[in-house]
């Protein structure tokens, strides 16, 4: 039985699905597209993923170049097994929540061993950092509608603000509950 496709191995073969490639050029891709905004990615650990697809019959490979010096680029393509695969993955990921364990969960939970300033001041830092994300994301939606893409094709980002403006406004609220006594700090 193969082991369940993990989110980089479904953003390489959605590359695959659009045109054969090698890892480097997937990697340069996902980078452009901000896809390393939505899961972690390495060029080895690329790689790696796309030796574990062509091992377990999801991509195959198409071809080996060279160009100058550069190292022997080996092209790979998806496969009908690869198709199958990603279109069960994303039914799965689409219709089903799985549990996050988002680090910012868990330091809410014990943020009570901090004293009541340095909590404040900690969460107006992510505050801040959290605008500046909604900036970058803002961007690359502008960037997205200059070029007249499909939306279908950039609604992650339109997730990605929707998120970042909740957590901006939940935080918000809580610093303002912690400010105004509301939120009792003992």
């Amino acid at each position: 039985m193969m082991a369940e496709l993990t989110t980089l191995a479904v953003a390489a073969l959605s590359l695959l699905v659009e045109a054969p490639m090698h890892p480097y050029e997937m990697f340069q891709t996902m980078t452009l597209r901000q896809t390393d905004q939505l899961v972690k990615v390495r060029p080895g650990s690329l790689y790696h993923t796309v030796a574990r697809l062509e091992r377990d019959g999801l991509a195959r490979e198409v071809g080996t170049s060279r160009e100058g010096n550069r190292p022997e680029r080996t092209t790979y393509e998806i496969t009908e097994a690869g198709r199958d695969a990603l279109q069960e993955r994303l039914t799965t990921m689409l219709a089903s929540p799985v549990p996050a364990y988002p680090e910012f969960a868990l330091a809410l939970a014990e943020a009570h061993n901090l004293p009541l300033d340095q909590v404040r001041a900690l969460l107006e830092r992510r505050v801040d950092s959290l605008r500046a994300e909604l900036v970058g994301v803002d961007g690359g939606v502008g960037r997205v509608l200059a070029k007249d893409l499909p939306r279908r094709f950039w609604i992650e980002a339109q997730y990605r603000r929707t998120v970042l403006e909740s957590e901006i406004d939940w935080i918000d609220s809580l610093l303002s509950d912690l400010a105004d006594g509301s939120l009792p700090w003992d």
